[in-house]
């Protein structure tokens, strides 16, 4: 069985879709917290269980041995190690053959990271055989209100020349797929580190201008120091945490911790990533 956590979420939903594509829905499950949000894929005969991170006890029957588990990352920042922790422990119970996780990429020390370093660190001690997929920046991230930022004319950010080799959660979703799905009993995985990212690395300048190439428009790029630009994203109703993360990130991109571009994620998936100017395309619908 082929179990992906967090399912209903924007990755999960592209994992699974990915999945049933390849194989029957009676070999696929899922672990949500909701039932509810997963009805639908329970309708086309995917296994749907239930389970809570921070209730241990609801993941007892999540899996089982053999599985071959996604583990998609929690999103709730300041708990994931002890709710990843609490998957990884019910995996071991299990016997899981494989143990897949969403990680962050090896070069980042933006605090958004440690959560991630910390969960491979359990999952390495757990024993399983395991494969970490450090995910890039989704260039979904910057493209989600596309059409406002071109409204606005301006992509603010205070991460200087520093450059985001992005591609979008479908290119990781398919190297997710890729990976549980690999033939034979799914040991070619054991223990391997996939440093996942797009083919080419762009910076915020270079995206104002993709933006205003596929608009039409005027989009300017307009660096800010640090405390300007938190205040600009809680000024844009983000809550005030979150936006130190993000501008955290951006620190961590002017460094450089971004810009890799080894090739593994056009490697498993077998084909070029999605580059940055056909994403902006399909996002303006341009």
């Amino acid at each position: 069985m082929y179990v992906v956590t967090g399912a209903t979420g924007q990755l999960g939903r592209l994992v699974v879709e990915g999945l049933l594509a390849k194989v029957p829905a009676s070999e696929v499950a899922v672990a949500v917290r909701s039932a509810a949000k997963a009805a639908d894929l329970a309708a086309r005969g995917v296994t749907v269980r239930e389970v809570d991170y921070d209730r241990p006890e609801t993941l007892a029957g999540a899996f089982a041995a053999g599985d071959r588990v996604l583990l998609i990352s929690g999103s709730e920042v300041g708990r994931r190690i002890p709710q990843h922790t609490a998957v990884v422990e019910a995996a071991r119970a299990a016997g899981v053959a494989l143990l897949a996780y969403t990680s962050a990429p090896g070069a980042a020390t933006f605090r958004l990271a440690d959560e991630h370093r910390a969960t491979e660190a359990v999952i390495r001690e757990s024993g399983l055989p395991f494969s970490f997929l450090r995910n890039g920046w989704y260039t979904e991230n910057y493209l989600g209100d596309a059409a406002g930022t071109v409204a606005r004319g301006v992509v603010v950010g205070s991460a200087g020349e520093g450059r985001i080799a992005s591609a979008p959660r479908r290119d990781y979703a398919d190297a997710a797929v890729a990976v549980l799905l690999a033939e034979g009993d799914g040991s070619g995985h054991a223990d391997t580190v996939y440093e996942l990212s797009g083919d080419a690395a762009w910076s915020l300048p270079e995206l104002a201008a993709e933006l205003a190439r596929a608009s039409g428009k005027p989009v300017v790029h307009r660096e800010v120091t640090p405390a300007e630009h938190r205040e600009v994203l809680v000024g844009a109703g983000l809550p005030e945490g979150f936006a130190e993360i993000l501008v955290d990130v951006d620190a961590g991109i002017a460094r450089g911790e971004l810009a890799g571009t080894p090739g593994d994620l056009a490697r498993l998936i077998g084909r070029p990533t999605v580059p940055l100017a056909e994403s902006v395309r399909a996002a303006l619908g341009a």
